[in-house]
């Protein structure tokens, strides 16, 4: 199954997330197959940045997002 999840990027206790597309049997930061973001929780507010038309695309072809990702793709406007 192909899912929407976070990879975590950045320093020790300075976490960085890209938004990426990846079989759910990778690793948390292996192999993916599109990054469609980016999240940046440190900043005030958080910067979220998404292309809009990949995710509604993966969405539409089936991929699930995390509930992570699931509530920021709604702030994003999405979904």
């Amino acid at each position: 199954m192909v899912k929407i999840r976070l990879r975590r990027m950045g320093a020790k206790k300075a976490p960085y997330y890209r938004i990426v597309v990846a079989d759910s049997r990778s690793p948390r930061d292996g192999r993916c197959i599109e990054e469609i973001g980016t999240y940046n929780p440190l900043t005030e507010p958080a910067a979220i940045t998404v292309d809009v038309e990949k995710a509604q695309t993966w969405i539409k072809n089936g991929a699930q997002p995390t509930d992570t990702v699931r509530g920021l793709l709604k702030k994003a406007g999405v979904l």
